[in-house]
């Protein structure tokens, strides 16, 4: 169980992500630098206890429309090996000291949890509360057996969002820009195997619920 800690980060979150978002292909030009705000998420245990796991969802103002991004983070304690490329920043924890902010898709602990979520046998968990689900996060799965016995294979970042592709050949779409899905879209959608989807804040105050990511079979199934 992850334990949230009410404490001071250096540099924030989202003054990580204000650098961050713009180098990723998925993102949609604003007018200049993004001017953040956190819309919504959730977290993920790490059943060993070692890596802080997060979906965030902020919202981003800086261009003509506002426009909401899924940014799932880890937090280690020291650098993931041969993880460089997914690093997102470090910052100072007042409890837990530096902390090594990673790109969550590129770090197997985060993978692993997700798969487990859809399948069902982890729960998501609030962002801001200690040992408290979060209701909002719902997930399905179809499929037959375990979706992975082992690692992703492949993690791949394009205009569209991440894939992630199993071992069992599996491809997890996860959507990097989030839209409000109409009142009759089907969950999972048409063809898919999987998916989770969640709700976020929108600029008016109003709640969004959509589509996080969709699982789709692999060629063998």
């Amino acid at each position: 169980m992850a334990v949230i800690h009410r404490t001071t980060i250096k540099p924030t979150k989202l003054e990580l992500l204000t650098t961050w978002l713009p180098t990723r292909p998925w993102y949609r030009d604003g007018a200049g630098e993004p001017q953040l705000a956190k819309a919504g998420g959730f977290r993920l245990d790490d059943p060993e206890g070692e890596v802080g796991i997060e979906f965030m969802v902020v919202t981003d103002t800086s261009g003509p429309e506002p426009t909401t991004y899924l940014v799932p983070m880890t937090y280690r304690g020291a650098p993931l090996d041969g993880a460089e490329h997914a690093l997102v920043g470090t910052m100072e924890h007042g409890v837990l000291g530096q902390r090594w902010v990673y790109d969550g898709f590129h770090d197997q602990v985060l993978n692993t949890e997700l798969l487990a979520l859809i399948e069902g046998r982890v729960q998501a968990q609030a962002q801001s509360t200690t040992d408290t689900p979060n209701l909002d996060v719902t997930r399905s799965y179809t499929g037959e057996g375990r979706i992975a016995t082992g690692s992703t294979t492949a993690t791949t970042d394009n205009n569209e969002g991440t894939e992630l592709t199993t071992p069992h050949g599996a491809t997890l779409h996860v959507h990097r820009v989030l839209r409000p899905a109409a009142d009759d879209s089907p969950l999972p959608p048409q063809g898919a195997t999987g998916h989770v989807a969640g709700a976020w804040d929108l600029p008016d105050g109003t709640r969004a619920q959509g589509l996080f990511a969709t699982l789709r079979p692999g060629p063998q199934a």
